[in-house]
């Protein structure tokens, strides 16, 4: 995401105007989230938010923490090109997460693939993403599938905003 477009996704309050952050825990996310491991066969699989300071995990599966510094987020790049799912096929080898703390100490993060989770009114708040303590690659159904399960969490999302809060195409 460009830095005018971060700046105008803060200004706007998209994520503010969810009211997920720091919200207990959900069955349907959480199933969501089981269902992105196991169809991409990865032990750790995160839906993820991000503001201004940190990174916050509404589901999480393999992964015990709750939040992150945004510093510290590998969503933070999916936020800067919300238009693909990001796939880092071994992150040891990419010169922006060789040295990433997350990838030399614990959990040592060594595959990482993020689906955009985007606003009917084209905010990027985060990302469904995948991973791994091992190289891996994704087939095309499993990219597409993880897409597919992003744009169902924004649904699940936007659905539960009251009608004026909602963005004006936001699905019913």
């Amino acid at each position: 995401m460009a830095d005018s477009d971060e700046i105008e996704r803060l200004r706007q309050h998209a994520l503010d105007r969810l009211q997920v952050v720091d919200s207990p825990e959900e069955r349907a996310y959480d199933d969501i989230t089981r269902l992105a491991a196991d169809v991409c066969g990865t032990p750790m699989a995160l839906i993820s938010l991000s503001d201004h300071e940190r990174q916050w995990f509404k589901s999480r599966v393999g992964l015990q923490v709750q939040e992150l510094p945004r510093e510290n987020s590998f969503c933070s790049h999916v936020l800067r090109t919300p238009q693909e799912v990001m796939v880092i096929e071994d992150t040891a080898k990419d010169d922006r997460f060789a040295k990433h703390p997350l990838v030399t100490g614990s959990p040592h993060i060594r595959f990482y693939a993020g689906a955009p989770l985007l606003t009917s009114d084209g905010f990027s708040m985060g990302a469904i993403c995948v991973v791994d303590t091992v190289p891996r690659q994704l087939d095309a159904n499993q990219l597409q599938t993880l897409q597919f399960m992003a744009q169902q969490v924004m649904i699940m999302l936007e659905s539960r905003l009251p009608p004026e809060a909602r963005p004006a195409n936001a699905p019913n």
